[in-house]
Parts: C-alpha cells; structure tokens; sequence
C-alpha cells in the first residue's frame, strides 16, 4: 500500500476478497518479520485485517508500510476491472485444468489447494474413497462437470458459497446427496454439475466456507471476546 491512492474514494465501498485480506495479512507478517511492526501492533494490524470488509477498511492498516518497490507481496487493488463478478470471474481461467482424473480402489484420492478443475472431472472409487475440494480451486469453464463412480466406496465433493450446484447421478443401492440443490448462484459464479453412477456407495456434496473466511470468522469470534473482556474490566474500574 502507499499513500497515492487516487481511486480509494470512489473503491472505498467495494467489498474486499479473502484474497485481498490474506495478501494484506502477508505483508503484516513480512512487516514483523523485518522489525517494522512489534508483536502488539502486528496482533492489532491483524485482527483489524481478518474483520475488514471493505478496501476502505483495509487501506489504512498497511499505508504505513513498504509498497510500491520494496519486497512484499503485491498490494491489494483498489479497483476492481470491468470482471462480471470480481474474484469469481479471476478464477474461471479457461485451459484444460491441472487433473482431470482421480481413482480410489481399496485406497483413496484427494484434490484441494488452489488447482484447476478441468471442464471434465472424472473419478472412481472402488471399496475406496475420494475428496474433491473445489473451495479454492480455480475453474477451466463457467460449468464443470464432475462424473462420479462409487462401487462399494464413497466420493465427497466440496463446494463453496455461491456456486450453483446441479446433482444428475443415478444411484442404485447407493445414492447422490441432493440436499446443496436449489441455491442459485451468485453472479459470475461457476456452475458445478455432479454426475455419475453409485451402486453400493455414495456421492455426497457438501457447501462449506474456505479456511480464510473461517479464520477471518474465528478472529472476530476472538476480538469479541478480547473486548467483552476488556468491558466488564473498565466495568470493574468504575466501581
């Protein structure tokens, strides 16, 4: 961040990405590490950061520090570009995807991290088990398709907020989870349709947060608490 920062009265409303308050989060961490900030005004900057909803709210806890030149991570955009959908457009990068397959028998098979889930996903589990976690993946197309097949085992597919979720599988003797259908999808988001086939066995889908958002929600939780804390003491003070 620096202080020439023309476009910050007109962004200041925009709401900021879990990307946007890790990056600022990485700075205050390289910020420690060098001296510039001691442990208190790192604990304070971070809090502060994880709470933040706006680039207006976050703007100021890194003005102070290093930008443009100096090795940090790069500063938080202040301007969102003309994107259908801000971070959601960012991660429908198009190509082929990084895996385009996972197969579990009598063993097991994970995606998660920050991969590309290809137009196509097809996956096996035989007396197996695999976990498909799209929560910070990136996507090939604005629909992907992930074809499941569970013979005596299971398949989990993680799925963000806001993405639409369609299940077609057939199951027999096994079944498809249904229950995350029926949420429309936030604007420019993608479009998973979970497919397949599952005898003896079962596809589930899950909706959950990403880990960022749920420790942005476990450092509010804490500041809460700090704060009630420190009230019920200046309480005690009075008396």
């Amino acid at each position: 961040m620096t202080d020439d920062l023309p476009d910050l009265p007109a962004a200041a409303h925009l709401r900021a990405s879990d990307a946007d308050r890790e990056r600022v989060a990485e700075q205050l961490r390289d910020a420690l590490a060098e001296g510039r900030l001691d442990m208190e005004e790192f604990g304070e900057r971070l809090d502060a950061a994880y709470q933040a909803r706006t680039y207006g709210e976050l703007a100021p806890i890194t003005r102070d520090l290093p930008g443009a030149g100096a090795v940090v991570p790069p500063s938080v955009s202040l301007v969102k570009g003309s994107a259908e959908s801000g971070s959601w457009a960012e991660r429908i990068v198009g190509g082929q995807g990084s895996s385009t397959w996972g197969v579990a028998v009598l063993s097991g098979f994970e995606r998660k991290g920050r991969w590309t889930v290809p137009e196509r996903f097809d996956c096996v589990a035989f007396w197996g088990g695999g976990e498909l976690d799209l929560r910070d993946a990136y996507f090939a197309q604005r629909e992907v398709t992930i074809n499941c097949v569970a013979v005596m085992g299971g398949i989990d597919v993680i799925v963000p907020p806001g993405v639409e979720v369609v299940v077609r599988g057939i199951g027999v003797m096994g079944g498809f989870d249904h229950r995350e259908e029926g949420e429309p999808g936030e604007p420019g988001a993608p479009r998973v349709v979970v497919t397949g086939f599952a005898f003896w066995g079962g596809v589930g889908v899950e909706r959950k947060l990403p880990k960022a958002e749920r420790q942005r929600l476990k450092e509010a939780r804490r500041q809460e608490r700090l704060e009630r804390r420190q009230a019920r003491r200046e309480l005690g003070k009075g008396h």
